[in-house]
């Protein structure tokens, strides 16, 4: 094959372009812009995939190049001779290398291109793809595991503190066992070592010593100065101190105030000379010995050394200074115990040696002993304060009541003697009130609690208009004629003959027929009304003892009724039901009144026995005229139940809406009869209080003339409250002397009677009941049952102030006010009364678990004890002992002097017995019992009388055995 010269010019040019167009190696790694000399390096990532390490690296070109080969350097040699020889050949050969050598850089340019694709691909497919983590579950079993490490190791700690704590305990009673031992080792040689000094000064044995000083003290005494004026001064002081403090020392010893001393004498007599004013001066100069009056002010100065012989006092007679036995008591009993014994010792130690003068170390301890000590005492005497105000208040307000009481009920006489009594115990209290709690906070305390005893009295119905029906009386009388002691006569001889009537009247018929009167009958019978009259002058009749009754009994009248229109006897049936109504309706009024003669002349029973037989009645009528004239005859506070009736009686209806109207005109008219009852009673009160003591004699006279009653029961009563209380004086004095002030009176054996009779278990028995207190069976049943339902809970209280280490003295009035309305119906009336009861303390108080227990289970016991009637728990017979005591006291007392004494006392008495929270009620039952025994004693005074003087002639059942047997004990107990 041959070329032409023209081809090969043309193959040289062509590959000439060729070489010029394609660039070396590293050429092809610059961009376009090569020629400006700018290098874009590849990202880091990029970089790293692509770059390797120098030993991974592919090999330069000017090793590895094929045309640095051999064969290469050798061609091209040959190429290039050849070119000498053949153009042709050259240029041929040149150029299927470099197209050679271009494809193998495009297929390796290719490759990276695809390797560097699929590292893309799959560092995108790595990004979009969700990783799939742990990480949340690891932290979360790594802090598991983190808690459960820290548990064991506090787990560890703490048992590791507790060991520790242990030992150190021990170690340190250890440590003080040994330095009592230690001190008591040192007392002992020390007052061996005393002892020996004074054997020695008494030995008159002259020691030996040389007849004359040796020559070099002779000499030293010689050159010795003289003292200076300074010295001399400071040597006479430093002696004049020192014995001013030996004085002091020894008038304390002089005293010999000790608690052994203290125990053994009386609380009065130490306590008269603890306020000595010698004893209070030598007090606070040894206080001063021992830096415990820093202060210079003399009322804190005397502060601090009353305090610090109150530490004596709280340790001879605990029992007299502190009121309760708590967490708190105790404590302080041991702080005054640690001052009295530091300071004893420390006063023991000091003699001529020391010039009198304590120790650092003493002095300090019994520093740090009295503060512990003052702030025990501070917070005692803080919360006793508390609860000693709230009982003085309450006494303050006890008082208050006894005189809005008495202030208008007795004469002018006995109301000044009880307002002087008052004024002067209530300055007392209020003297103690702002000693106490300051003068602002007391008055602000006593105006509260004032206010709140006066709302919550019962106010005393007025005896005006409210209660008088409006036609009563005429028109034409005035309220001031009408209240004239010839009304009171004309009302009271009115009252007792309707009275005398229904007795006369019953008396001639049987036992049903009197119960059935009795029924319908609102007045009472006129002893009973006299008795109820001497003992509450506001008392008024009470028709809710019958009033269900009455109300059945109306309730079959009306269905009879019924059941006659029914059958067609509707004549008679309204006109014995009209004469019904107007013979109630006339009882209200008087004979000769317009109203009276409007309604007999309305309601005519012959005339309403015409009109039905002829079928002329009108019921809507009838109504309609009761409707008029029933606001003219009721009570101005019956008004809006009387307009009810009105509203109802002037709507139309059939047969059974007209008896039901009939059935509500009963009960209103029975109410209107009640209301002029008491209106009667009201205008009558004043005589029949007046001739009560004497109407009661002459009834009881004439039942024991005619046989209805003995005096069997009251002598036995009699006797047995004589016998306890001969017994109760000769237990105060065996040797049976004839003490005046310890033989019981007449007075307190009544009133001893009284007590055992209404404060006991109920129920009442009719052979408890003296024939003298028939009338008060009631009332003292009642009583017994308040005084149950006091004891109840105030064992249920003090039960848990106990069990929550509170102040016995501390008033819980809320939970016991909720307590007393829950048991008024029953005290296991409801299986969840005791729950009840339990949940009321509980919503108040915080209590653990075992508390509440406790509390639950002693809550149903002592309700179940009060339901079977038998106080068998320990707590609650102390406590109804306790409340009959404080009842006797009070009730027992014969003059007004006596009797504001106990009263102003009585709330602090019921405070430490636990019963701070019923003091108004015990006050009622003591007011009550007061009351009947004043009026049982002016009515029946002369049986009692007899009765006594029958037992002083006769000896006592017991009391001559009694008395031997209390002499014999009392003799065998001085031979002894």
């Amino acid at each position: 094959m041959s070329f032409s010269d023209s081809e090969i010019e043309l193959v040289s040019s062509q590959l000439q372009l060729d070489n010029d167009g394609i660039p070396e190696e590293p050429d092809m790694l610059l961009s376009d812009d090569a020629g400006n000399d700018q290098t874009f390096a590849p990202p880091p990532r990029i970089a790293a995939r692509f770059y390797r390490y120098s030993n991974n690296r592919r090999k330069s070109s000017a090793t590895s190049s094929r045309r640095n080969s051999l064969s290469s350097t050798h061609s091209h040699t040959s190429s290039r001779s050849a070119i000498r020889n053949s153009c042709q050949s050259h240029h041929i050969a040149q150029h299927l290398r470099r197209v050679s050598i271009l494809e193998t850089r495009k297929a390796r340019l290719a490759d990276r291109a695809a390797h560097a694709e699929q590292v893309r691909l799959r560092a995108a497919a790595a990004k979009a793809t969700p990783r799939v983590s742990n990480s949340e579950e690891k932290a979360l079993a790594a802090k598991e595991a983190r808690e459960r490490h820290l548990a064991q190791v506090a787990a560890s700690c703490a048992e590791e503190v507790r060991r520790a704590k242990k030992i150190a305990e021990d170690m340190k009673e250890r440590k003080a066992a040994e330095e009592r031992r230690y001190r008591l080792e040192m007392e002992e040689k020390h007052a061996e070592a005393e002892r020996r000094r004074l054997e020695y000064k008494r030995s008159p044995r002259r020691p030996r010593t040389a007849s004359s000083p040796p020559a070099d003290v002779k000499n030293a005494a010689q050159q010795s100065p003289a003292p200076t004026s300074e010295d001399a001064a400071k040597r006479i002081q430093s002696a004049w101190r020192a014995r001013t403090r030996k004085n002091i020392v020894d008038e304390w010893l002089e005293i010999g105030l000790s608690i052994e001393k203290i125990s053994s004498t009386s609380f009065e007599d130490i306590t008269a000379m603890l306020a000595d004013e010698k004893l209070l001066k030598m007090t606070e100069k040894v206080m001063e010995l021992f830096v415990l009056l820093p202060d210079p002010d003399p009322v804190a100065r005397s502060t601090a050394v009353r305090t610090f012989l109150s530490s004596y006092l709280i340790l001879g007679h605990p029992a007299n200074v502190l009121s309760r036995d708590g967490d708190q008591e105790q404590d302080l009993i041991t702080k005054a115990k640690d001052l009295v014994l530091s300071f004893e010792s420390a006063l023991g130690k000091l003699t001529t040696f020391n010039y009198y003068t304590p120790s650092p170390t003493r002095t300090e301890t019994v520093l740090l002993a009295h503060s512990a000590f003052v702030t025990a005492f501070n917070d005692w005497k803080a919360r006793d304060s508390s609860a000693l105000v709230e009982t003085m208040v309450a006494s303050f307000v006890s008082l208050d009541e006894i005189w809005q009481s008495v202030k208008d009920a007795t004469v002018e006489e006995v109301a000044n003697e009880y307002r002087t009594g008052i004024r002067d115990n209530q300055a007392i209290l209020l003297s103690r009130i702002k000693k106490l709690a300051g003068p602002d906070k007391a008055l602000t305390l006593i105006r509260k609690a004032i206010r709140e005893g006066r709302r919550s009295r019962p106010k005393k119905r007025p005896a005006g208009e409210t209660v008088r029906p409006r036609v009563a009386v005429d028109v034409s009388v005035s309220p001031v004629e009408g209240e004239s002691a010839a009304m009171q006569a004309e009302a009271a001889s009115e009252l007792a003959a309707s009275g005398q009537a229904a007795i006369v009247g019953s008396a001639t018929q049987g036992h049903q027929a009197q119960s059935l009167s009795k029924v319908f009958t609102i007045v009472p019978d006129n002893r009973v009304l006299v008795h109820e009259l001497s003992i509450d002058k506001e008392y008024r009749i009470d028709a809710s003892p019958t009033a269900d009754l009455r109300d059945a009994l109306n309730r079959e009248l009306c269905d009879a009724m019924r059941k006659g229109f029914e059958d067609g006897d509707s004549a008679q049936w309204t006109a014995a039901m009209a004469e019904n109504i107007r013979a109630k309706l006339l009882r209200l009024l008087k004979a000769g009144n317009s109203m009276h003669t409007l309604i007999s002349e309305t309601l005519d029973p012959n005339h309403i026995t015409k009109q039905c037989s002829q079928g002329l009645f009108s019921y809507e009528k009838f109504f309609g005229f009761i409707a008029n004239i029933l606001p003219k005859l009721c009570a101005p506070f019956r008004d809006a139940q009387v307009k009810k009736l009105t509203d109802e009686l002037k709507e139309e209806g059939e047969l059974p809406e007209m008896v039901e109207k009939l059935f509500k005109l009963l009960h209103v008219i029975d109410l209107l009869s009640l209301d002029y009852s008491n209106f009667l009673l009201m205008n009558a009160a004043p005589t029949l209080i007046k001739e009560a003591t004497g109407y009661e004699q002459r009834m009881f006279a004439q039942d024991l003339e005619e046989g209805n009653i003995t005096l069997d029961r009251t002598r036995r009563w009699w006797r047995s409250a004589a016998i306890n209380m001969h017994t109760e004086a000769d237990r105060r004095d065996p040797w049976a002397q004839p003490n005046p002030t310890n033989r019981p009176t007449a007075h307190k054996i009544y009133a001893r009677g009284l007590i055992d009779l209404a404060i006991s278990v109920p129920p009442l028995r009719d052979s408890e009941l003296p024939e003298t207190l028939a009338l008060d069976r009631d009332r003292i049943s009642r009583i017994r049952e308040d005084a149950l339902r006091i004891t109840t809970i105030g064992g249920i209280l003090l039960t848990a102030k106990n069990l929550l280490k509170r102040d016995v003295r501390s008033q819980w009035k809320p939970q016991a006010n909720r307590m007393w309305d829950v048991l008024k119906d029953g005290y296991m009336k409801d299986s969840t009364t005791p729950a009840k009861i339990s949940s009321l303390l509980e919503s108040s108080h915080n209590m653990p678990p075992s508390t509440r227990a406790q509390l639950s289970s002693t809550v149903t016991r002592l309700l179940t004890q009060a339901e079977s009637g038998k106080l068998s728990d320990p707590v609650t017979k102390v406590l109804f002992q306790r409340l009959k005591t404080h009842i006797f006291n009070r009730v027992s007392a014969s003059s007004s002097g006596e009797r504001v004494k106990a009263a102003s006392t009585a709330t602090e008495g019921l405070a430490t017995t636990g019963l701070a929270e019923f003091v108004p009620q015990v006050a009622d039952i003591c007011e009550q019992l007061s009351k009947v025994g004043e009026v049982d004693r002016k009515a029946h005074g002369k049986w009692y009388e007899e009765i006594a003087e029958q037992m002083e002639n006769e000896p006592l059942e017991g009391e001559e055995l009694t008395r031997s047997e209390s002499g014999r004990s009392a003799a065998s107990g001085s031979s002894a």
